[in-house]
């Protein structure tokens, strides 16, 4: 007997068809989707944005030690104890050209009243390397270095000498390699070089690939060195060898600056005020906590600087009480000075001396305003 697909009421039984099938599938495909789109927006955040970041860097006690090295060294003269601190303040930047800056890290910035987030064209133009900028810093932590000593000393009334130094090497030049920062240039084809102006002449009032001759001191060690010009790419037709050149000031005695992978010039007052308390019987800081920011001139006028608020921040982090601000950025400051830190706005040297005293003996300084004006 033949049987058939029927149910025991012998009604018949389903028939197969594509829908319960169809659904599983539709399922897996919303699950695929959401999951790549998870990953691309995950990816999306990670990637670099073109903004950089500004945020507080550590500070470094001028007249005390990093990595029990002194920050300013100085022998071959009389000396003095020093007790507190006088920081330099700096800046951590992340993004532009020496590295990206994520979407996640800008917005978190956001919240931070001590960060800032800027678009990277207001900052580094788009030619610009992550080596050009190191170079760039390096050569102006050097120049404040140079300044620092020359406003001190003049401040101290002390002799002071000068001497056309190399302040840059950039990569991948003619005298990439053959140079050094700071090597001092003495003369060139045993023509004597008394002005950085005498560097850049002589180069470039010879043809492209004339060969010269460098008497330098490096280090105290007399050496002599040849460079071939070459056409600088920048300026088509005219020759270079690809350092920068500037005047450095120097003590009758050793002055030694040994902090390491800092750049940028703003260090230069809290430099020239740890040269001075060293050199100096009566103690500057008298143990008290003091940071401070500018840029200082061979005359002793305190410059502006960038990063008022990250610099702001690291010092009450860092536990200042006085905080020393050039007076142009003294607007600038409203709003974002931390409790308990007192800041006055310098615009010399000698200013800056007087309000450290004045503050340490416990008088009251002038002091910029906590907030804006009429909030």
């Amino acid at each position: 007997m033949s049987s058939t697909n029927n149910l025991s009421d012998g009604t018949p039984g389903p028939i197969a068809s594509g829908k319960p099938e169809a659904e599983p599938r539709r399922g897996r495909a919303l699950a695929i989707s959401a999951a790549t789109l998870l990953i691309l927006v995950s990816i999306a955040l990670l990637l670099p944005v073109p903004f950089v970041k500004l945020a507080p860097g550590p500070t470094y006690n001028v007249v005390g030690q990093v990595e029990g090295t002194e920050v300013i060294e100085i022998s071959g003269t009389q000396t003095y104890p020093t007790t507190g601190d006088l920081d330099m303040t700096t800046v951590l930047e992340s993004g532009g050209p020496r590295g990206g800056l994520t979407f996640v890290d800008a917005m978190a910035s956001w919240f931070n009243s001590a960060d800032a987030v800027v678009p990277r064209e207001l900052i580094y133009p788009d030619d610009v390397t992550g080596e050009d900028v190191q170079t760039r810093q390096a050569m102006l932590f050097n120049t404040s270095e140079s300044d620092a000593i020359a406003a001190a000393l003049n401040y101290l009334e002390l002799p002071l000498q000068t001497e056309v130094v190399v302040t840059a090497v950039y990569s991948e030049t003619p005298a990439a390699g053959i140079l050094e920062p700071k090597d001092q240039i003495l003369a060139i084809d045993g023509a004597e070089v008394t002005e950085p102006v005498d560097v850049s002449d002589t180069v470039q009032k010879n043809p492209v690939g004339t060969t010269f001759s460098f008497s330098i001191d490096r280090g105290g060690e007399a050496k002599k060195v040849t460079l071939k010009s070459a056409d600088n790419p920048d300026q088509p037709g005219t020759p270079y060898i690809g350092i920068g050149v500037g005047m450095y000031y120097a003590a009758e005695f050793e002055i030694n600056f040994t902090l390491q992978d800092v750049g940028g010039p703003s260090a230069g007052t809290m430099f020239a005020l740890g040269i001075i308390d060293k050199l100096t019987p009566d103690e500057l800081t008298k143990g008290r906590h003091i940071a401070g920011t500018g840029t200082m001139s061979p005359a002793g006028a305190v410059g502006p600087i960038g990063g008022i608020r990250q610099k702001l921040a690291g010092a009450s982090d860092a536990g200042a009480e006085l905080f020393l601000i050039p007076a142009v950025h003294c607007k600038e400051a409203a709003g974002f000075i931390p409790e308990g830190l007192t800041v006055t706005p310098i615009a010399t040297l000698t200013e800056a001396v007087e309000a450290v005293k004045t503050w340490t003996t416990g008088g009251t300084v002038k002091a910029c305003p906590a907030s804006a004006v009429g909030s």
